[in-house]
Formats: structure tokens, C-alpha cells, sequence
């Protein structure tokens, strides 16, 4: 074994640990969130004003082909218990298919028991959600605003929970918390449950009790009308509408609330095709949302650490590139190691970054389960498989990266949905289309598993469970596509 390192060897290190370097500066940001969120536990609960008069409130509920759970959230909403003079449903459907049909028999239902329900349809989809809430936000007539997605079965109690808060008038936007109506379906949404726990218990909840911005969710949320408005309205030239008028709204000075205690459940995404489909969207859409505000919030008034957080905040899918560049050095870097004799310091250094790279990921999940379940070790041992699959969508989303920075325009796919409740229901007419990408998916999967045998036989044993979580996590979103590709029905649509 030589005891030096040619120049070729220094710089797959170099850049090996480069790339981990930077993950870690993110991985120590959710130590930081951590923190954030213990500092201010005790704040977790904020008990609603008496309100002297009660708004008006409009519903609006934006549908596009969505058969199988339209009529479920209708439903749901014609049944939240609000004074009948003071709300109005709005359905806002832009479907292509039999949607609107079924909506219509609906709505002229709920119509004749006295309840106030619109059916507005579009000729044409343009701006897709942001141009269907913009354009039913110039027919409403409430001073609130909600919106739940098709896929949500909001609670009676929704509105009497959350308009008190609306007393303050400087309050322009609520977010509740999302709950799961499938969640026990597959280790792939039990997965997806802890992902989005996470992000509202730990995230949404740091940022809002320590004055940091934090996002409106696109649904199972209320605005104030004036907010929206004073804010420039819902915008399409990104793909997280919701977001970036967020944003937009703190910049122009309102404040804005988050609920943990009231809970709107929603159905999981049952196919890795979907699941796809939205983080690919959610991913384009932030890297959008951060190349239109960041320069504005940044030559903003705002305090620093609310400039540094939304950059955090904002960019942290380019971490998705590291990914895919850490993803490709992996083999090479096994071969440095065995070539060398510094195998205990390298050792080391892994072991020491990734402890903010890696380990901060566990954690961060970990904390979020014990603070919302009492069986929390049950969900934490899910985590292995939710670092798998972190790695394994990383050529989906960063394929969304690119996009965003090519300024390329696309589509708002809808996520679709499949009627299932715990572990039973569903029906599979809508799925996401299938994408070349599960090839580079599985080449990327072989290209790791080339890794795996010179780190085992050289007992690099950090470097072999390193790679291993790459060679699952690209199998199992690859395998899991192409599988539910094969078992698509002819009679299915997109």
C-alpha cells in the first residue's frame, strides 16, 4: 500500500469530502431547527381570541380529474359546522373527464339542501391551481379564504378551530397541521408520513414561534382576503404557488400562524410514480420560488437570521446535487481508501461529518415522532428506509433542480389520487405517467453495487453501509416505478 496519494486520488477525496462538508452545514441547520423547536415547546399551544363577529368565509376547492375522491371532499366540506349565511364552497374544476359530471350532480344536490356551493369550471387550465384560486378569488365573496386539495378530508370542527384567530388583524395566513388518512397503506406511505411529520412539527413550528418565515402548505390552510391581495395575488410563473405568495405576504409585513394541534387528514400518495411526481414538483418549485425571492428578500429589512433561514429554507433541494455527485465518487473513493494506509483517519473524518450529514437526518425524524406518538420507537425504526429513499429520489429531484435553473417551464402535474383509507380502499384509474428516468435510476443502483464488494473485502465498513443505503434506495424507487408500470391497467389514465 503506498503512503502517499497521487494527485488523482487527492482530488476524489477532496471532492468526496467536500460534498459531505457541505451536506453537514445543511445537517447542522436541522440540529439548529432542533433546538429551535425545544427552545420554544412551550409555545406550542396558542389559545384563540374571543372574536366578536364572525367572517365571511369562502371554500375553494380545486379539482382537475379527480374522480376517485372528488365527491368524498365535498362531502366533507358541506358538512363543517359555520353559520349557513356566512360560508360558500366554491368547487373550482378544470377536469377533462367524467370529474365534472360527477361534481355537478353533486353541487345540485348540496344546492337543494340550502347549502351555499358553486360549481366553477374553466375553458381552458391556464396557470393551472394559482390561475383557478385567482380565478374564483374574483367571484368569492369571503372575507377568508380556504383551500383544501381533493385529496383532504377536513374535520367539522376546521373552521371553529382556526377563524378566532382571525380577531388579530395582522394576521394573514393559518396553516394547519396534515394528518394521514392511509398512512398504515405500505412502508412507502408510512415512509412519506414521517417525512411530512417532520417537516410541520419541527420545521413549520421553529420558524413560526421565532419569527422566521415559514410556507402556506397549498391547502388545509386560511388566508385573509386583504392578505392575498396586498401580496400581488396567486401567481403561476412557479410551480408552488403556495410558496411563493407565502413569502411574498411576509415580505409585504403580515404575520402568519401555524396550528399543530389542529390536524386536516389526508391521503397519502400509494405509488412511488406519484410520490415522484410531487416531490419533483415540490423540488422545481421551491429552486423557482428561491431564484424569484431570494434576491428580494435579501435586499429586504428583514432581520438576518430570517434572511438566512429562508435561504436554507429555499435551497435546500440543491442538496439533491450533492447527492448524485457524492453517488458517483462512491466506487472511486473505495478504491482510494484500500490504496492507502490513512484508513483509520479517513475512517474518521466520514464518521465525523457525517454525524452532521446523516445522523442530523435520524435525528431530526426521530424528534418528531416522539413528540406527536407514544409508540415513537415503532416509527423510528421506519428511518433506515426513509434514508433510502431520500438517496433514491435524488435523480428525480434533481433532475427538478436543473430544470428550475434552466428556467424551463413545465406543467402543474396533479398528484394523483386513489381513495384509500388506512389500509383498505383504492382504486387505480389515475397514475403518473412512467419516466426514462428509472433508467439512469438503475444504472445509478449498478454503478453503487460496484462499490459494495472492494469496500467489504477491504473491511471499510462505514463505506460499505454508505454505499448500501445508495444501492437500496436507487433499487427500490427504480424497481418499485417499472413494477407499477407492468401492473398498470389498459382502461387507467394520467
Amino acid at each position: 500500500m503506498q503512503a502517499t496519494m497521487s494527485a488523482w486520488q487527492c482530488a476524489v477525496l477532496g471532492s468526496y469530502l467536500s460534498i459531505l462538508s457541505v451536506l453537514s452545514i445543511y445537517g447542522l441547520h436541522r440540529y439548529h431547527l432542533i433546538w429551535l423547536y425545544y427552545r420554544n415547546r412551550q409555545r406550542r399551544r396558542v389559545e384563540p381570541p374571543s372574536i366578536r363577529e364572525l367572517p365571511h368565509v369562502t371554500v375553494q376547492l380545486p379539482i382537475f380529474n379527480e374522480a376517485t375522491v372528488a365527491e368524498r371532499l365535498i362531502d366533507a366540506v358541506a358538512a363543517l359546522r359555520y353559520p349557513s349565511d356566512l360560508l360558500e364552497i366554491q368547487v373550482l374544476d378544470d377536469s377533462t373527464d367524467d370529474t365534472s359530471e360527477l361534481v355537478a350532480n353533486r353541487v345540485a344536490a348540496l344546492r337543494a339542501s340550502g347549502i351555499e356551493i358553486h360549481h366553477l369550471s374553466r375553458k381552458n387550465r391556464r396557470g393551472y391551481k394559482a390561475g383557478a384560486l385567482a380565478a374564483g378569488l374574483e367571484q368569492a365573496r369571503g372575507e377568508l379564504v380556504v383551500v383544501f386539495d381533493a385529496d383532504f378530508l377536513p374535520l367539522p370542527n376546521f373552521l371553529e378551530a382556526t377563524v378566532p384567530y382571525f380577531e388579530d388583524p395582522h394576521l394573514g395566513m393559518v396553516q394547519t397541521r396534515w394528518g394521514h388518512l392511509n398512512a398504515p397503506y405500505s412502508l412507502l406511505t408510512r415512509v412519506q408520513a414521517i417525512l411530512l411529520d417532520a417537516h410541520f412539527i419541527i420545521e413549520h413550528f421553529a420558524r413560526n414561534r421565532t419569527g422566521r418565515f415559514f410556507n402556506f402548505n397549498g391547502t388545509a390552510g386560511l388566508w385573509r382576503r386583504a392578505c392575498i391581495e396586498d401580496a400581488g395575488g396567486w401567481q403561476h410563473d412557479t410551480l408552488t404557488e403556495d410558496l411563493d405568495l407565502s413569502y411574498r405576504a411576509q415580505l409585504a409585513g403580515w404575520k402568519f400562524l401555524f396550528l399543530p394541534e389542529v390536524v386536516a387528514p389526508a391521503e397519502l400518495p400509494v405509488e412511488m410514480r406519484a410520490f415522484k411526481t410531487q416531490q419533483h414538483r415540490w423540488a422545481k418549485g421551491s429552486i423557482e420560488t428561491a431564484l424569484k425571492l431570494l434576491p428580494r428578500i435579501w435586499r429586504s429589512g428583514q432581520p438576518f437570521r430570517v434572511k438566512l433561514e429562508a435561504t436554507f429554507h429555499l435551497s435546500a433541494n440543491f442538496a439533491y446535487l450533492l447527492v448524485v455527485g457524492l453517488c458517483l465518487l462512491l466506487p472511486e473513493v473505495t478504491r482510494v481508501r484500500s490504496q492507502t494506509q490513512s484508513d483509520w483517519l479517513g475512517t474518521s473524518i466520514d464518521v465525523s461529518i457525517a454525524c452532521a450529514a446523516m445522523v442530523s437526518v435520524c435525528v431530526f425524524y426521530a424528534v418528531s415522532q416522539r413528540e406527536l406518538y407514544r409508540r415513537w420507537w415503532r416509527q423510528v425504526l421506519l428511518i433506515p428506509a426513509l434514508l433510502c429513499i431520500g438517496v433514491g429520489l435524488a435523480i428525480n429531484n434533481s433532475r427538478a433542480v436543473l430544470e428550475a435553473l434552466g428556467r424551463r417551464s413545465s406543467a402543474f402535474v396533479r398528484t394523483p389520487k386513489q381513495n384509500v383509507v388506512g389500509r383498505r380502499g383504492g382504486t387505480r384509474r389515475y397514475s403518473a405517467r412512467s419516466s426514462w428516468q428509472v433508467i439512469i435510476e438503475l444504472a445509478m443502483a449498478a454503478w453503487c453495487a460496484t462499490a459494495i464488494i472492494p469496500a467489504v473485502e477491504n473491511r471499510q465498513w462505514f463505506l460499505a453501509g454508505f454505499v448500501a443505503i445508495f444501492l437500496i434506495g436507487f433499487t427500490w424507487v427504480a424497481g418499485s416505478s417499472i413494477l407499477e408500470g407492468l401492473r398498470r391497467s389498459p382502461g387507467s389514465s394520467t
